[in-house]
């Protein structure tokens, strides 16, 4: 008899493993994105995250295809903002990483030429579920290519992997509120990175 209870017990914890793995499988959400806790935001990106990979990756993309062979910007995703109340995760590659870590916001900051800004996207549904948005793209270029805004180039790319078409104007329309710091808006203060 004593050894049915531990058993018992343990079949009961590997059945809520499984319902709770299940659940996560599921990947519907109870709760709207602006109560996520940051383990709910995690759980989510733990969803998506594959999926917003390969979709980018799909039709082979020349940034879709490679951003995540280059550093976080953050620890993970954060509460949603801009870009339409998505969810974001940056990726730096390697010629803007380190500067752009800093999350420096005086004037004369500037990242360097060439630097590749690739930001994930994914909303929540009205029914819980998430939904894919597009990996939003900015390079920095040299003086001269794009001065009217800021020396940054924005695109994107589709969830399926395909070219989304961009208002250069309509990007920088936003980013310019943060000309001190190139224009970038940096991840919220809670996912930043230390610098110890």
């Amino acid at each position: 008899m004593k050894f049915l209870i531990p058993a018992a017990a343990g079949t009961a914890l590997a059945f809520a493993a499984m319902a709770s793995t299940a659940s996560a499988q599921d990947c519907t959400f109870d709760k709207k994105a602006v109560d996520f806790e940051q383990a709910d935001i995690d759980a989510l990106y733990a969803c998506v995250k594959d999926k917003l990979a390969a979709g980018y990756a799909k039709e082979g993309h020349e940034i879709g295809s490679v951003y995540r062979d280059w550093q976080a910007t953050s620890t993970g995703p954060a509460a949603p903002g801009p870009h339409g109340d998505r969810f974001l995760f940056t990726y730096a590659n390697d010629v803007g990483y380190a500067q752009y870590v800093k999350y420096a916001d005086e004037g004369g900051f500037a990242m360097p030429v060439g630097s590749v800004l690739a930001k994930e996207s994914y909303k929540l549904s009205k029914k819980g579920k998430p939904r894919n948005g597009p990996l939003f793209i900015m390079t920095k270029v040299d003086a001269g290519e794009a001065d009217e805004f800021g020396n940054w180039v924005y695109s994107a790319v589709q969830p399926n992997g395909k070219n989304m078409k961009i208002k250069q104007s309509f990007c920088h329309d936003c980013h310019a509120a943060f000309a001190d710091q190139d224009s970038l808006g940096y991840p919220d203060v809670d996912v930043r990175f230390s610098g110890d």
